[in-house]
């Protein structure tokens, strides 16, 4: 399939018109992360994105590097970070700040199915391109607004940074050790979450706009999403009124359930039930310690978590990863290794489900740019764009001939 590798994907990814969402256009003005985010994933989806960048600058992160994606001729394409968040999209250079720049945007506006911007509360509204502005003209429109805390309530009107989100929003609260501090997630899992969100949203307005014929406004927050994915956390507070505590590696309902050290390292033991536990025990060489009535069940675990992992922890170091594993996958006990990201992206499993792949990109060394596609398959095809990171303005022509501005 041109544009693509797909190694041992389950099937080829299929060309644009293939693709579900083949058809509707997206103008999405905006930068960074979170907005960025929806619009790759509706671009894997099939959609014509049409990226809107300031002139001369672009998007913020196309700068945000090292390291850069390298160039053909010894220059770089931007930043890998860029890269991320991009793939699938035309770049068009327009400024909001002259007539003439808000007038394109607002004439692509009038031919898109979707736009997604996040601008901070109130901002687009002086330039005439916020919803109340440009849904008259274009009734079907679907307009969502990525903010760090909401259209409404006291913060509205502040920036928001995924940072920033992590910690209001409680994730911060419960990651990391008891005697550390609070810990970031490895990657901005704020901004990402939220560009998912958006999706969500954007899709079920679309399936909305099929009953109806009328489109409408998606409003989306870092905030709000953290505070969404607090999960089970959330409820045990909502439950008891007891404030989750950060346990590490540990479970906070279920025991063992964690990292354990091995002779050359540490590998994660998941246990989800009182059967999987006395496998456990059977693999360690102590069958009688899943019949001691202190350990019997989930419960009785929890409340005697300390002891029972200290004492599972002199076994498991008696075990190499790769000896432990295999007993455990035999058994059928959950457990894993603690990869590298260079070790997850040579796992079988992760191979096999082709999430990494390369684009053709004749003005890169090598001819390719590399990228992780988006984790969803219809079918049994990867979804994934086969259009690289645009560089900047490298479409402005051609949108500007398709809306008669040639």
């Amino acid at each position: 399939m041109p544009g693509a590798k797909s190694g041992s994907m389950p099937g080829p990814i299929p060309g644009p018109t293939s693709r579900p969402l083949s058809g509707l256009r997206v103008l999405e003005l905006a930068r960074i992360l979170a907005g960025p985010w929806a619009g790759q994933i509706l671009a894997d989806l099939g959609a014509d994105v049409i990226k809107v960048e300031r002139s001369r600058v672009g998007d913020d992160t196309r700068a945000w590097g090292p390291p850069f994606v390298e160039a053909e001729d010894g220059g770089h394409l931007g930043a890998a970070y860029f890269h991320a968040a991009n793939r699938g999209k035309r770049s068009i250079e327009c400024d909001f700040e002259s007539e003439d720049g808000r007038r394109i945007v607002r004439k692509l506006a009038k031919r898109s199915d979707i736009l997604i911007e996040n601008f901070k509360v109130g901002g687009l509204a002086r330039f005439g391109l916020d919803y109340k502005s440009l849904a008259p003209d274009n009734p079907r429109l679907i307009y969502c607004s990525v903010t760090g805390f909401g259209q409404t309530g006291p913060y509205a009107g502040r920036a928001g940074y995924d940072l920033m989100a992590q910690g209001m929003g409680g994730f911060m609260g419960l990651t990391g050790g008891p005697d550390t501090e609070p810990t970031r997630a490895g990657v901005p899992i704020s901004d990402l979450f939220t560009g998912v969100y958006s999706v969500v949203g954007i899709l079920a307005a679309l399936a909305r706009r099929e009953k109806t014929g009328m489109g409408g406004y998606v409003d989306t927050a870092l905030v709000d999403s953290t505070v969404g994915v607090l999960a089970n956390q959330a409820l045990n507070y909502l439950v008891t009124g007891e404030v989750p505590q950060r346990v590490g590696n540990t479970h906070p309902n279920i025991v063992p359930y964690q990292v354990f050290p091995v002779a050359d390292g540490h590998i994660i033991i998941a246990t989800g039930n009182d059967r999987q536990y006395a496998k456990l025990c059977a693999i360690l060489d102590l069958p009688g310690l899943a019949q001691i009535p202190d350990y019997i069940d989930n419960k009785s675990r929890l409340a005697h978590r300390g002891e029972l992992i200290e004492k599972l922890s002199v076994l498991t170091r008696g075990f190499t990863s790769a000896v432990l594993l295999s007993e455990l996958e035999k058994a059928g006990v959950p457990a894993g290794p603690i990869n590298g990201v260079d070790q997850v992206f040579a796992d079988p499993q992760v191979v096999a489900r082709g999430m990494k792949i390369e684009l053709a990109n004749a003005a890169a060394k090598g001819g390719r740019v590399p990228g992780v596609r988006t984790p969803i398959m219809v079918d049994g095809a990867p979804m994934a764009a086969t259009r690289p990171a645009p560089r900047l303005g490298e479409h402005t022509a051609e949108i500007l001939s398709e809306i008669g501005e040639a």
